[in-house]
Parts: structure tokens; sequence; C-alpha cells
């Protein structure tokens, strides 16, 4: 199958099987100001100013590494390479979950990573970010699926 029959199956089983997400997604995809010229496999890519990754239907939010400080930019290129492989694996998260990606994966992840006690509580245990359910989760998908390393703690 070529890639672009595969791009139009995954998108259409994103539309019909994950509506909330991917109608979402597009509304992001065209009002959030970024590079939008990336594809990542089937998924379109944003980069954006926000330090934050976030994953809705077939379209991938994440940092711009030209955008980050000229003293962290040689590392901030890798880590945004892992981060798209993560994030990619949210996509195959709404393809898997359908209409229950939302509560099941990204309304916790968003808790997760949005709540400042929570950020304390990981700060202060020293439970790595990843170690959550929808991120563990959403690594491993993206390193199956893709071959490439995803985030590590």
């Amino acid at each position: 199958m070529s890639s672009v029959a595969k791009t139009v199956l995954f998108c259409l089983v994103q539309l019909v099987w994950g509506l909330p997400q991917t109608v979402a997604g597009l509304v992001m995809f065209v009002l959030v100001p970024g590079d939008k010229s990336e594809r990542f496999r089937c998924a379109f890519v944003t980069r954006w100013s926000s330090s934050r990754g976030l994953s809705l239907g077939p379209f991938i939010f994440v940092p711009d590494p030209a955008r980050a400080a000229p003293s962290v930019r040689a590392s901030s290129a890798p880590r945004a390479e892992r981060l798209l492989v993560h994030e990619y694996g949210h996509c195959i998260q709404s393809l898997i979950f359908g209409p229950l990606y939302l509560p099941l994966f990204a309304i916790p992840s968003m808790i997760w990573a949005g709540v400042p006690v929570l950020e304390r509580m990981r700060l202060s245990c020293t439970w790595p970010y990843h170690r959550f359910y929808t991120e563990s989760f959403a690594n491993w998908l993206g390193e199956r699926v893709t071959g490439k390393e995803s985030l590590r703690d």
C-alpha cells in the first residue's frame, strides 16, 4: 500500500472512529500558529511555541527546537524527535480506542501533565512523568509502530 493510501486510510479511520479528537485536532491545526510543513508517518505535525506535546486524532503538536534558547538547542532536537514518537503513540491510542480515547487517555494525560499539585507530587516522589499509564503506553505503542526510541525519564 502506498504512503498516500495509508495516510488516507489512517485519517479516514481517525475521522470516523475518533471523530471528537480528530475535529478538535483539526481546529487546533488550523488555528494554532506554528510550522505545519512536517508529516510523521501518517500524522500531521505542527511545531509550535509550547514546551509540551499534544496529540488529537491524526494531528500532533510538538515543541519547535528552533525556538529553544541557543544554549539548549542542540540537546532539544533529539528530545523533540523522541517526543514525536511518543505523541505518535497517542495517535495510535486514538486509532485503537476511538471514542474512548478522550476519557481513557487524553483527559487523564492532560490532568497528569497540567495540574500543579500532581507536578509537585511527581517531583517530591521522584516518580517519572512517563510512568503514568497513558504515557508509558504511548511510549510503547510509538516505539513498536515506528521502530524509533521514545521518551525516557
